[in-house]
């Protein structure tokens, strides 16, 4: 009887589908996804169930979309039900760990299925709760903000605090290298989930990596003419709150895209690291591999920051998959594919039963052949008024911002840099309308009552008041800290 594979999952936070040398980005040093990409089989049209990051790693983690979860945004995430992909895999003799970020919210410390967690997160600097910043402490290096310097700071390139030997990303590899190489021997298959803080702002590379890129080479952000055109109320909101809507500096434009390939590039790095640990155990074959991100980043384009709205750059994420015995090497699969995807892909691979679970993924490895009854993928950001859903097919982009009532179509095939909303032209009216269907019947099926209405005419969406966004007139309005801690100035001096 053959044994269960091993599954590792390596997962970064905010990076761009479009990140990947081997899949088209000439100017990415990324050796090390390219080998997986000449290994295994890349899905180039993966979108994030929700582009930003909890909901994203909820819909993940469960295999469901956020209508079932009921995560639309970053807060608290809803109980354990016991049915997470770590949860079924310990209940058929597996060993899972967890090793960086999870982003468990309101508690970093929860398990939600893993056998092990090491600990790394965001906005920590608690060497009591986060092990990485117990790491640094008990080296005697500095654990303030050791992701990299946020508050005005949070999208200005910046080297990080730590050398190549003592950063986050290298820290996260040493650990999962160990895991492979201590857990590879013994009788029982392992699930490993080795998740990079980076490249998420601050875009904060080691030395001398922060100088792989330099500015001057690199290409500017994706501006097409008109472009505010096609931004929704999130966009408006992001581009304030990030301190990136006062000008713009195309200069520092560049910079940002330098120091966040040069992130990219280190994980990269650390990815070279952990594939040579699995040879070096002779697991490598025999251990499934999914590579993804939980969302992109504007970083620019559009004249946009951050996550959150539905255009590639935020919403498409890289999807690589190795597995010899499943996936065909080198196969480059244009089929929508989804986070939600996971689930249904390791249980396929490890023979876990799951008849208690309520999958809304397929696996990927009959999408990869055709095989899989699925054409289209979701996404939603927020709910009621101020929600953004999203349905896309290989040729399709359908979009509806509530927040904004508008709706936005692009043509994948003929416009991938999406420049022109296509929602509003006659003769496309039947493909829109196709699209929106589908989406509307999808919310409806799943009890979503406050997305839309019931007309002689068949669903639509439901309207509400047109969001405010006067106080956008005072550029001070609405900018964000997004600190550790609070620090004030008081006579005495700066206090915590």
């Amino acid at each position: 009887m053959k044994s269960k594979p091993n599954v590792l999952i390596i997962f970064t936070d905010m990076q761009r589908a479009d990140t990947i040398h081997a899949l088209g980005n000439p100017v990415i040093k990324t050796p090390n996804l390219d080998r997986l990409v000449a290994e295994g089989t890349a899905f180039v049209n993966c979108h994030s169930p929700s582009p930003v990051c909890v909901p994203a790693r909820c819909c993940m983690h469960y295999g469901q979309y956020p209508q079932t979860t009921g995560l639309y945004d970053n807060g608290a995430m809803p109980p354990d039900n016991g049915k997470s992909i770590p949860a079924i895999l310990s209940r058929e003799s597996y060993f899972t760990a967890s090793i960086g970020k999870c982003h468990f919210l309101p508690n970093k410390l929860e398990k939600r299925g893993f056998d092990m967690r090491l600990i790394q997160e965001e906005c920590c600097s608690d060497p009591e709760v986060d092990d990485y910043c117990r790491y640094l402490k008990d080296n005697g290096l500095d654990y303030d903000e050791p992701q990299g310097t946020r508050g005005e700071m949070y999208y200005i390139p910046q080297p990080s605090l730590h050398d190549a030997a003592s950063h986050p990303s290298q820290w996260l590899g040493d650990r999962s290298v160990d895991f492979i190489k201590e857990n590879s021997s013994g009788q029982r298959p392992w699930m490993l989930f080795s998740s990079f803080i980076h490249p998420h702002p601050p875009f904060c590379p080691p030395k001398p990596w922060h100088k792989l890129y330099r500015a001057a080479m690199m290409p500017y952000p994706f501006v097409p003419d008109n472009c505010e055109s096609t931004h929704t109320w999130v966009n408006r909101r992001q581009n304030r709150y990030k301190y990136r809507d006062q000008g713009i500096d195309r200069n520092l434009l560049r910079c940002m895209k330098a120091y966040y390939y040069a992130c990219i590039s280190f994980v990269d790095f650390q990815i070279g690291r952990i594939l040579s640990a699995l040879e070096e155990k002779g697991q490598l074959d025999n251990t499934l591999i999914i590579f993804s991100s939980d969302h992109g980043e504007y970083l620019g384009d559009y004249n946009c920051f951050g996550k959150r709205g539905m255009h590639d750059a935020s919403s498409r994420v890289p999807l690589i998959v190795r597995y010899p015995e499943r996936f065909e090497a080198g196969k480059i699969s244009s089929a929508p594919a989804s986070l939600v995807d996971f689930m249904p892909t390791i249980f396929a691979a490890s023979g876990s039963p799951c008849d208690d679970v309520a999958m809304e993924g397929v696996d990927l490895s009959a999408l990869a052949k055709g095989d899989a009854n699925r054409d289209t993928v979701f996404s939603q950001y927020q709910k009621g008024e101020r929600a953004i859903y999203m349905s896309v097919s290989e040729k399709w982009k359908y979009i509806y911002s509530a927040g904004d009532d508008r709706e936005f179509l692009f043509d994948r095939l003929t416009d991938p840099g999406e420049s022109v909303n296509k929602a509003g032209i006659g003769f496309l009216r039947p493909s829109k309308d196709a699209m929106k269907k589908e989406l509307l019947d999808y919310l409806k099926s799943a009890g979503a009552t406050e997305a839309f209405t019931e007309t002689e005419n068949g669903l639509d969406w439901k309207r509400y008041p047109h969001r405010d966004e006067s106080h956008l007139a005072d550029p001070n309005a609405g900018l964000l800290s997004q600190d550790h801690d609070a620090y004030v100035l008081n006579e005495a001096g700066y206090t915590c």
